[in-house]
């Protein structure tokens, strides 16, 4: 034993002999690693190959560079069936010690029979994909490529439980519990193997035998007087001398089942290598159907996903088909609203303006468009936002919600659609959205009672109003800042161009609101205006502040 610090050779002594490093733990575990070892060997000698490697490894815990266990492992592990985990072991070995090693001739017989390999490869795909198709659900297919590669490597023990689960869900115990005592010639001590039995033997009622049916009688001796003694386990037995009575009938009786039994051994020998034939051939017409099945499947997949890609086609053509009926349909609007507006039918050109889609269109009609939007875009507006008010009223607040917003990509912003739309989105449960309209509302009147009023219904849904807070003394926008228009639509410019709901109106006028603002007519009683309460004449400009 050589020391882990300086590698030198090590004696009796709890210290080393070159660098004084006290190595009585590292004694200890070569010591418990060589232990290990043993029991595995043990274990591995009377086939209980689950405890040798339990053992194995626990002694490769203690010493890493235990080559003999190492080795032994990886035997083990060849023996279950599980080459690759034998061949992993196997490296390492010879990695930790290249001259020497046995583990390189394991290696090179595995390596120099190329079929037995591929063979083993093979079976380890085709294990994998019964994993796969056990979890689809695919059992047919899973058992059959489970006897195809149990029939390649024999004692790969979790092909064996793999096939008898599949026969424990389809409730074929027999078979199930002839797979696991296969296992068990195996590993005898498997506790997957043994659990597995359990529940077959819990299922059907009857304990499962590992034991072989007939025991071998060992016949030692044959005495002169006609007994026999044998051993039969640990107990000796003397059979007593058989009377015989030779006559010629006991010689005919005997003759007669002599034939018999002979005709019976070839009949029973005939027979079986015919059904064995049979099987052989049912066997290749299921793996010739089972790889057409599979040839079919894969041909039904890249059908369907040519399907899938048609359909794809289909649906981008009739995406741009919808696209291009809507760029025409936008296209025949925006000729009619042209000729209705060159016809002086401005209601009609409006109407027609509403269907155009001004994404759609190319730079040339684009600006026929807003040539066409710059002479009746107020009239485009006031009918967006009349639709929008009668929907807000008719608590369609979706439709609302449309028609406002196109009223407010039109021209300068107007109080009136912005505070409805506020409202429709409050009203529809879209406080965020509404929030948005309550503070642009604020920022486009600022100062003004509209403002106030915005900010009274937006902190009332938890909005905290930036900017200036609305005033609330009474005054109106200014016309400068877009003054809210009615729901008609007219005369708006006019009572911005006057002047009219100006700030100058002193103490004795109504509280600023201009929906009830009516006391500023100054004597004119034809203003039909209730919003606004703008006078239609010029002469309101020089008693703006008069009662």
């Amino acid at each position: 034993m050589n020391c882990m610090i300086c590698q030198a050779q090590l004696n009796t002594s709890p210290y080393c002999p070159k660098c004084g490093c006290n190595v009585t733990a590292q004694k200890k575990a070569v010591a418990l690693s060589n232990l290990y070892y043993n029991q595995g060997l043990e274990k591995a000698q009377i086939r209980d190959l689950s405890g040798a490697i339990t053992c194995l490894k626990r002694s490769l815990k203690m010493n890493k560079c235990n080559i003999q266990a190492r080795n032994l492992l990886g035997l083990v592990y060849f023996e279950t069936g599980e080459v690759v985990a034998a061949l992993s072991e196997w490296v390492i070995s010879k990695n930790i010690m290249p001259d020497g090693n046995v583990a390189s001739d394991y290696i090179n017989k595995l390596q120099s029979n190329a079929n037995r390999l591929d063979t083993i490869n093979t079976s380890i795909k085709k294990y994998n994909q019964c994993l796969a198709y056990c979890r689809t659900g695919n059992l047919d297919m899973a058992k059959m490529q489970l006897k195809k590669v149990l029939t390649s490597n024999p004692k790969l023990i979790k092909g064996y439980h793999l096939l008898s689960l599949i026969y424990i869900k389809e409730e074929a115990y027999e078979k199930a519990r002839k797979q696991l005592k296969i296992a068990a010639k195996i590993d005898k001590t498997n506790t997957t193997t043994l659990r597995f039995l359990r529940e077959v033997d819990d299922q059907t009622g009857r304990m499962t035998s590992l034991e072989p049916r007939f025991r071998a009688k060992e016949k030692n001796r044959e005495e002169k007087d006609g007994r026999v003694i044998y051993n039969s386990g640990n107990d000796t037995i003397i059979q007593p001398p058989e009377y015989r009575e030779r006559t010629v009938t006991n010689t005919l009786i005997n003759l007669i089942i002599g034939l018999l039994v002979g005709a019976s051994a070839l009949w029973f020998l005939i027979v079986p290598a015919k059904t064995q034939k049979i099987n052989n051939e049912a066997n290749k017409k299921i793996v010739e159907y089972s790889d057409k099945v599979a040839t079919q499947a894969a041909e039904i997949d890249r059908m369907q996903q040519e399907i899938d890609a048609s359909s794809q086609s289909v649906n981008t053509a009739n995406e741009q088909i919808a696209q291009a009926n809507t760029k025409s349909e936008s296209y025949d609007n925006l000729i009619k609203a042209w000729q209705a507006y060159n016809s002086g039918n401005y209601q009609n050109a409006a109407n027609a303006l509403e269907s155009v889609d001004a994404s759609q269109l190319s730079v040339d009609a684009k600006a026929m468009y807003d040539t066409i939007m710059n002479e009746i875009g107020e009239t485009v507006k006031a009918g967006y936002k009349s639709t929008g008010i009668t929907a807000y009223e008719g608590q369609d607040y979706a439709a609302a919600i449309d028609n406002l917003l196109k009223a407010q990509e039109i021209g300068d912003p107007d109080y009136d659609s912005m505070f409805y739309l506020a409202q429709s989105y409050q009203k529809s449960g879209d406080n965020a959205n509404a929030i948005v309209w309550y503070q642009k509302i604020i920022d486009a009147f600022p100062g003004t009672s509209y403002a106030s009023d915005a900010k009274d219904y937006m902190t009332a849904i938890g909005g905290t109003p930036t900017g200036q807070d609305g005033g609330g003394d009474g005054s109106q926008a200014p016309a400068d800042q877009g003054e809210p228009q009615d729901d008609t639509g007219g005369e708006t410019d006019e009572g911005q161009d006057n002047g009219g709901g100006e700030g100058g109106l002193d103490s004795g006028n109504t509280d600023g609101n201009q929906d009830d603002n009516n006391g500023d007519n100054n004597g004119d009683d034809n203003s039909g205006d209730d919003n606004n309460g703008e006078g239609d004449g010029q002469d309101n400009l020089d008693d703006t502040g008069e009662e």
